[in-house]
């Protein structure tokens, strides 16, 4: 197994990992499918010395992938802070994935220069909650109810942590 700075020959794997997450319907807000087209602008986005995207490889096939995303991009003060995403396909679950995917991403804070790491994640997802918590991310901040799916609807959990000692 290998992680590393995701690629454009990844995207088909990034797009379908991503796609079984909406499908779930509690690890994502999405509720329609993605596509490699609508991805191949954001994976641009995501350059490899500020925001990467890795993937998890094992004999040439991804089977996870986590992003650090811009806070509010564009805004100077908030420049050493990055929002947190992570995936895992539906067959490769509790396989650890996540979990070394997320501390790959903790330790390349200091090269990127980043200060602080948050997750939105929805209240439902009580197992990405969980991990994130694993790793010393504390609750921020919680807004009920903003999520709707289909008249169910449930909240945003915020959970972040200071990284700069990493």
């Amino acid at each position: 197994m290998t992680i590393r700075t995701a690629l454009e020959t990844d995207l088909q794997a990034i797009v379908d990992i991503y796609n079984q997450a909406v499908s779930m319907g509690n690890a994502t807000a999405d509720t329609e499918p993605t596509n490699i087209e609508s991805r191949r602008s954001w994976l641009a986005a995501h350059s490899i010395d500020q925001h990467p995207v890795y993937v998890e490889e094992d004999n040439g096939t991804v089977r996870g992938w986590c992003s650090l995303s811009p806070y509010r991009a564009g805004r100077k003060a908030l420049r050493h802070t990055a929002e947190i995403s992570y995936y895992v396909d539906n067959q490769c679950q509790r396989q650890g994935i996540a979990s070394r995917l997320v501390k790959h991403a903790m330790q390349d804070c200091s090269r990127l220069n980043l200060k602080t790491l948050f997750a939105i994640i929805l209240d439902t997802n009580q197992g990405s909650i969980s991990l994130l918590k694993k790793f010393g991310f504390e609750e921020w901040g919680y807004m009920p109810g903003v999520a709707d799916f289909d008249g169910t609807e449930c909240g945003h959990t915020y959970l972040g942590k200071r990284v700069e000692s990493i």
